[in-house]
């Protein structure tokens, strides 16, 4: 590995480590949308501050995007409690307009600028690289890595100080509120937190990667785990391994990186979609079928339960009956039947009429009680 691969490996790695940190709650407060909006409007914020100092890379470009990244989620919910506008109207009403908004005075005014459409929607990690941090003669690698390993480290702090507050906030407001927690603050303070972290990884993955790094490994992690530490930590994970995988991907196809890596997050979302113990679809399709042997099951018991003692019970009994007493087809019938001969429910005698065991018994007593 070359050492300009190297350093956009340890790039990828580094702002998809901060940007699923606060994605995580934003994924948890059903505010994925609202991600969106922010990763986009504070195109706006960093337009503004630029005409103010005309200094690519001033402090005041990251305040000036954070500020208008709080405005935006404040217009949204202003306009939500009207009750005129549901959250997705008002979203899709406020961010297009403040980003095009931002597009247009770049556009109008910062031509010459480098600061353009194509940095905030693909960015280039490749390019990235090439502007180094420089102290004193010496160069410590590019000035992006150390730019969003600040910022990883600063949402990590805030976090781990914060994290209690924000875990109460997330999963009840109303006790967080009784107890004084103040979750209004802890809202903007993480849309604060989302806008920092947008606008710091900007130059290095645009905007659709920003959305993607912060939306997508959370949301992945959510079918693996409800502890929320731990869905941090899996988010973190799965975020880093997505940049991994892209990057190689990319470099083995001659693709674009930032497409690969997008493409990548999509890839391994399916995946655990698909194949999560517990909230995947193969594992809901099986616990559905579990669901329908079982009540078949129970079925088969009541319906033997209810027949003992008739004179008709030695029809009602018999195995190929059960086509025409409880509609099952002769297969499904049989599978059902060994179902049921595995549970313990019921014994076939001579191949021909079933009986209810003790277990069956209990098991069709129980359900018609119920």
């Amino acid at each position: 590995m070359s050492a300009l691969e190297r350093d956009i490996l340890f790039m990828a790695a580094a702002v998809s480590a901060a940007c699923a940190l606060p994605g995580v709650f934003l994924v948890l407060r059903h505010m994925s949308m609202l991600a969106d909006a922010i990763s986009h409007t504070v195109l706006l914020g960093i337009a503004l501050a630029f005409f103010v100092v005309a200094q690519y890379g001033h402090p005041l470009l990251l305040i000036g995007a954070s500020a208008v990244g709080v405005l935006t989620v404040a217009a949204i919910e202003a306009l939500n409690r009207t009750r005129l506008l549901k959250m997705d109207a008002a979203i899709g009403v406020t961010f297009p307009a403040l980003f095009s908004l931002g597009v247009l005075l770049i556009a109008l005014f910062a031509r010459d600028a480098h600061l353009d459409e194509h940095t905030v929607f693909q960015g280039d990690l490749a390019y990235s690289a090439f502007e180094r941090l420089r102290i004193r003669g010496q160069n410590w690698g590019p000035l992006a890595l150390w730019k969003m390993l600040g910022i990883l480290g600063a949402n990590a702090l805030l976090i781990g100080l914060f994290y209690k507050e924000l875990k109460m906030a997330t999963f009840d407001p109303d006790l967080a509120s009784a107890l004084g927690f103040a979750p209004a603050a802890l809202h903007y303070g993480l849309v604060g937190m989302t806008s920092v972290t947008a606008v710091g990884a900007f130059d290095a993955v645009g905007s659709i990667l920003v959305i993607g790094f912060m939306i997508a490994p959370p949301v992945t992690a959510y079918l693996l785990t409800d502890a929320l530490a731990k869905m941090i930590g899996l988010a973190v994970g799965i975020g880093v391994a997505s940049a991994g995988l892209g990057f190689w991907g990319a470099a083995w196809t001659d693709a674009s990186i930032g497409g690969a890596m997008t493409l990548a997050l999509g890839a391994v979302f399916l995946v655990v979609l698909l194949a999560a113990p517990r909230r995947g679809l193969i594992a809901g399709w099986l616990r559905r079928r579990r669901q329908k042997v079982e009540f078949a099951v129970r079925m088969l018991s009541i319906h033997l339960f209810q027949h003992r003692g008739e004179a008709a019970s030695s029809d009602e009994s018999r195995v190929d009956h059960m086509q025409i007493h409880l509609g099952w087809s002769a297969r499904y019938g049989q599978r059902i039947l060994r179902a049921a001969q595995a549970r313990g429910y019921v014994t076939v005698q001579d191949g021909t009429w079933m009986h209810l065991t003790d277990a069956g018994r209990q098991l069709a007593a129980g359900a018609l009680a119920a």
